[in-house]
């Protein structure tokens, strides 16, 4: 079966073309090749779905020692599928929340103009010139009214809630996979 270029979780996907103009675009300290390297490894450490949700897997623990060997082990397991719930809320809420999404526009547009007026000539306030991360600060200070009003705070706390609960859930209940079992039996004491 041939790679589908704009798949973007085949392992053998071309790279789009827009990317290069999405990878000029950055920062020289920013690159979009970090971000793809990470989400590969993710995606390629990521157990099966089926298997993730299979609700013959899930039990009560006996006792408080079985559920925190359960939220380790599954912690370690699912580490990948737990990133990408995690990273599924996290786009819920901004999508969900039409001030958020303004927010971030005015904080990219913000970060993006100040980068293109550095790019002209080095940008200078107060006699001082200004690095990548004052840029950054910059940005964020002219977008922080705009954050405060969206309540971005609450939904932080709604996503981190809402991951932990998710996350803690299915960790604590998930049964462990019979080769975790074995090495568990054979650990020395």
């Amino acid at each position: 079966m041939e790679p589908v270029a704009s798949d973007p979780f085949s392992s053998d996907a071309q790279e789009l073309p827009a990317t290069g103009i999405v990878t000029r675009m950055l920062p020289k300290g920013f690159s979009g090749g970090a971000m793809k390297d990470w989400l590969d490894r993710r995606r390629k450490s990521i157990r099966p779905w089926a298997g993730f949700v299979d609700q013959r897997k899930f039990s009560k623990p006996k006792n408080f020692g079985e559920l925190c060997q359960r939220v380790v082990r599954n912690l370690d397991t699912y580490h990948s599928n737990y990133t990408f719930i995690f990273l599924g809320l996290i786009l819920y809420c901004i999508v969900s929340s039409p001030m958020l999404l303004i927010a971030l526009a005015v904080f990219v547009g913000a970060f993006y103009i100040i980068h293109l007026k550095s790019m002209e000539s080095k940008l200078v306030i107060f006699g001082r010139e200004m690095t990548q991360g004052h840029q950054l600060g910059l940005a964020s200070a002219v977008a922080l009214p705009v954050f405060w009003l969206a309540g971005a705070g609450a939904a932080v706390f709604w996503v981190l809630g809402a991951t932990l609960a998710v996350i803690g859930t299915h960790a604590a209940f998930r049964e462990l996979e019979s080769s975790d079992m074995e090495e568990l039996l054979m650990e020395s004491v």
